[in-house]
């Protein structure tokens, strides 16, 4: 590095002296300390101290007992490592090892940021995968409104997955899907997402249809193409600009019945909420495992209880939010403490703010919980509920929306959903059975949140069920695509 640099320096320390590779592992919150501070300006060879003990995780490293410890040091320098860990251009140390190392008595450790992740390797692909690529086109458009928002170019951008004979059968037109990823995701897991999709497709496990296959990411985490505050009015976008713009250069069928919306987690929050709020504009949406649809489940804590806590229950028990068989692994509060160490946003506590809340004085999106004691702020639970609580915009709105959702709505869960989002589902699949609006729930027993698609070791094995339904529902009275569409899956 030739110039000074600004970025979140953070601090990294593991147990041992073995390890090759230091990282978060949110799955294992206390496996790692982390301490942070922000750097601006650092010129090259400068030195810098940073107070492990003022910003850290699990706690300050002074509270740490003696012993043998690794640890390196990473620069931040797009304040992206929450969303996406280490990217090409954050400056990295060595690994150093401390042996019989005590906090505080003798030397610090010095570290040295002398090496750049460099740019990602494409991946190697297979013969197979050579082939999937062919039909994949990168479909980006500027956004009027979100670059007005922004006040610089802002494009919606997706990879469009045309099906098996798309060229050999000009005058054929398909029905589309539009999918989007979940929280981590970004443009380039969206492309090889839709590699796997079209070699779905072309060895007969799917159906002939368009995917549309949707980056929802920003430096803030997932927008969800939710109308936000914050983040700028991407519902709006995608709705009246991107899909007019898309079917003018492809072979969608024009229909709002023929226009289909799918994804998993964030993802399946954002299709559910666009189905929802754009009815006239999509024919149904299968959605998987989506993020909290009823807040008064939201992974656990009832944001709408009196002197609401998102830490601690009201016998004091610490909330679960992570949990692999059986075990909890991960708190509520383990969870967002580490987040607010390793940065201000881009993480998914932080994601949800930007996403729902308003925007406070300063201009950036008011918390919903307090970080240090885990209390709700009603104000903003108020604000959350009236525009992004979707079993209450359901319960308020149907006499409008309901003649336009009726058999629409689609939404499959594990009942052992890895972060409990199996338990927002059924309050919502109570409001739409009350609403009769015809909904489809499927709760597969004993599905965690990763293998929920999982079939004979098939792991995408759901989504033929669901590319199925969504084909017999363009037309109802074909007969021709008989593969898994009325398959029972356990």
């Amino acid at each position: 590095v030739h110039a000074p640099i600004s970025g979140r320096l953070l601090i990294f320390l593991v147990k041992g002296t073995t390890a090759k590779h230091i990282s978060i592992n949110e799955f294992d919150p206390n496996a790692t300390w982390v301490a942070a501070r922000e750097v601006h300006d650092l010129a090259p060879g400068a030195a810098i101290d940073i107070d492990t003990d003022r910003r850290a995780y699990p706690k300050g490293f002074s509270a740490l007992a003696p012993g043998n410890y690794q640890v390196q040091a990473l620069l931040d320098v797009h304040h992206n490592y929450t969303y996406s860990g280490r990217t090409p251009g954050d400056l990295v140390s060595p690994i150093l090892t401390l042996t019989q190392w005590t906090p505080g008595q003798g030397p610090e450790p010095e570290l040295s940021l002398d090496t750049v992740v460099p740019p990602r390797t494409p991946r190697k692909l297979t013969p197979a995968q050579q082939i999937a690529v062919t039909p994949l086109r990168l479909a980006e458009d500027q956004s009027t409104p979100l670059t007005h928002f922004w006040g610089r170019p802002t494009y919606i951008r997706a990879w469009v997955i045309l099906p098996p004979g798309y060229r050999h059968h000009p005058k054929r037109h398909y029905p589309t899907v539009y999918w989007t990823h979940g929280f981590g995701g970004t443009l380039l897991g969206c492309k090889f997402m839709g590699m796997r999709i079209y070699q779905r497709m072309a060895a007969g496990k799917m159906p002939p249809m368009l995917w549309v296959m949707l980056d929802e990411h920003l430096p803030t985490g997932t927008h969800e193409f939710a109308n936000s505050v914050n983040n700028g009015p991407w519902g709006s976008a995608l709705t009246t600009e991107y899909i007019p713009w898309l079917q003018s250069h492809y072979r969608a069928l024009p229909h709002a019945r023929d226009r289909y919306l799918q994804g998993h987690s964030s993802g399946g929050w954002a299709t559910l909420q666009l189905q929802i709020n754009y009815p006239k504009i999509f024919g149904g949406t299968w959605s998987t495992s989506p993020d909290p649809s009823d807040f008064h489940n939201f992974t656990g804590p009832d944001l709408y209880a009196p002197h609401a806590n998102v830490y601690h229950q009201p016998d004091g028990k610490p909330w679960p939010l992570v949990r692999m068989h059986g075990k909890v692994i991960a708190t509520f509060e383990q969870f967002a403490k580490l987040e607010r160490v390793l940065g201000p946003y881009g993480g998914q506590m932080a994601s949800f703010d930007w996403v729902f809340s308003p925007r406070g004085a300063n201009g950036k999106p008011e918390p919903m919980f307090d970080r240090t004691t885990g209390d709700v702020n009603p104000k903003v639970v108020a604000y959350w509920r009236k525009h992004y609580d979707l079993a209450h915009i359901l319960k308020t709105t149907w006499p409008q929306r309901g003649p336009y959702l009726k058999g629409k709505i689609h939404l499959y869960v594990g009942t052992a959903d890895t972060f409990y989002l199996n338990e927002s589902a059924r309050l919502l699949d109570a409001v739409l059975t009350k609403l009769h609006a015809d909904a489809h729930f499927d709760f597969r027993k004993g599905r965690t949140h990763m293998n929920l698609y999982e079939l004979h070791g098939d792991h995408l094995a759901l989504l033929d069920t669901i590319a199925a339904q969504m084909y017999l529902t363009a037309y109802p009275k074909a007969k021709k695509w008989k593969p898994l569409a009325n398959i029972k899956l356990p």
